[in-house]
């Protein structure tokens, strides 16, 4: 006795086969039909345009390669024109005043500014020393820029900045002081202990600065007006300190007292001029020029006044001596 299945098996074996000859048949016509497309396409493409190169580029390259190459090369012209033009930093300017004024929209103004360690600068001068202006947002504020920018400035020795957010900026500042004023070629500036020139001469406010003169001065002058000042009686008097040939001072007094240095022993010729002071009031007598560059003697200038009485008194000495 058969079972119920036992005939069915066969016949769809048979069906498979039939199917998969059918799916077959669909797939090569599909195929074909591909193949034809892609003749056709390749056909249309050479009649356009007959160059190989141009038609493989137009049946593999994306169809808006052509528009973003456009853009790319109109941006191009343009920045080669900013940059042929001479116009970068007015573009860069433009950009960031853009980005910052969106900043500021967004609340990252800067609405609060607190500078400690300032006495001679004001804090308008840091702000414009440091490139922060009423159009900075603290967001795009770069601190490290901000830094080096005060430290390029010859007042401020060292600075550090501190963004606190949304709105605050806190500038510390160390200021070099002024030393001196020094004078060179007939121009004047006020310097620093180790020679920095901080700026040109254009206020009183230094005018109580000692004065030092000549090429070299500038960088030699701290540890000579301390060796001077070991010595009261000139220092009290001096009004300018004269570095002659880079090699050696002259000190001018007060009353117009030149006093011309040696170039060693400097210590020991200071000694000696107060000790000649105290014993015969040397610095207070009628004349023009004191010259100790010899070790061995010192010499004096008369004034022209002084010069005439003493002449005159050598006349009349001269004249005693011829009657006796």
């Amino acid at each position: 006795m058969r079972s119920p299945g036992s005939k069915a098996g066969p016949l769809k074996g048979a069906g498979l086969l039939r199917l998969a000859a059918s799916g077959a048949r669909i797939l090569l016509r599909e195929q074909i039909a591909k193949l034809k497309r892609a003749r056709a396409e390749r056909l249309d493409a050479r009649a356009r345009n007959p160059n190989p190169a141009l038609a493989f580029l137009e049946r593999h390259v994306p169809r808006r390669l052509g528009v973003a190459l456009t853009v790319i090369i109109l941006g191009g012209s343009a920045a080669l024109g900013v940059v042929a033009g001479g116009h970068v930093d007015k573009a860069i300017g433009a950009l960031s005043d853009t980005r910052n004024a969106l900043a500021n929209a967004a609340g990252f103004r800067i609405t609060s500014v607190t500078i400690n360690g300032r006495t001679q600068l004001t804090q308008d001068e840091v702000l414009a020393a440091g490139g922060v202006t009423g159009r900075s947002s603290l967001l795009f504020l770069d601190a490290s820029d901000v830094r080096d920018r005060l430290k390029a400035d010859p007042w401020i020795a060292d600075a550090t900045v501190l963004k606190l957010y949304p709105g605050a900026l806190q500038i510390d500042i160390t200021e070099r002081r002024p030393f001196a004023l020094w004078q060179e070629n007939g121009k004047l500036s006020v310097i620093t202990d180790d020679g920095t020139v901080l700026e040109p001469y254009v206020t009183r406010r230094f005018a109580s600065l000692p004065l030092v003169v000549g090429k070299g001065a500038e960088t030699r002058a701290r540890d000579f007006l301390a060796l001077v000042a070991n010595y009261p009686v000139v220092n009290s008097q001096l009004k300018a300190a004269i570095f002659v040939g880079e090699r050696r001072w002259n000190l001018r007094l007060k009353d117009g007292l030149d006093i011309r240095l040696p170039e060693k022993d400097v210590g020991r010729a200071l000694a000696s001029l107060v000790k000649y002071d105290r014993e015969d009031k040397l610095l207070s007598r009628d004349i023009t020029a004191i010259d100790m560059r010899l070790p061995d003697r010192l010499t004096v200038r008369l004034s022209e006044e002084a010069a005439k009485a003493r002449e005159e008194q050598f006349k009349k000495s001269s004249k005693k001596a011829g009657s006796a």
